[in-house]
């Protein structure tokens, strides 16, 4: 039995792409305020084209109604996430635990990531998540310093 107000998860379907972009646009945004990630809105919904093409699965964490509260992506092939993103109304209710374990589901060898080092709330999750850090990058568009994490 599902507790009453817990996320249900929803396979990705294109009409819920408006949803997800604007969700992605404002967790950005409170997340990382000094990048406009409203001028890369398009940017996204090009590569959630892409990643569906590839063969990813997206989940969707919709509530009673079907409105998406947070999207996770995974590549059944090589346990790669791409996109965690929880709209920030939700942020703490356990909707990116819930998605984790569902891409965990899909790819249940491992799991890796890459984050925005600078993103300290998204690090702290992955880390109580299970993730360690492995490795250390750019972020090739912003030149952001990025780490990439993985849970065995």
């Amino acid at each position: 039995m599902i507790p009453p107000g817990a996320p249900l998860l929803r396979s990705f379907g294109w009409e819920q792409m408006p949803a997800i972009a604007n969700l992605w646009v404002e967790s950005w945004q409170e997340a990382m305020p000094e990048i406009d990630f409203e001028a890369r809105r398009g940017w996204l919904c090009h590569r959630i084209g892409q990643l569906v093409e590839g063969g990813v699965r997206v989940e969707t964490a919709v509530d009673a109604a079907g409105r998406v509260l947070g999207f996770v992506t995974i590549d059944p092939s090589s346990g790669y996430v791409d996109q965690l993103v929880v709209h920030p109304d939700h942020w703490g209710r356990g909707i990116a635990r819930t998605l984790i374990d569902a891409a965990a589901a899909v790819s249940p060898a491992s799991l890796t990531l890459d984050v925005n080092e600078e993103n300290d709330r998204a690090v702290r999750f992955y880390t109580a998540a299970g993730f360690t850090v492995t490795a250390r990058g750019t972020n090739p568009t912003s030149g952001r310093p990025t780490l990439r994490m993985q849970r065995r």
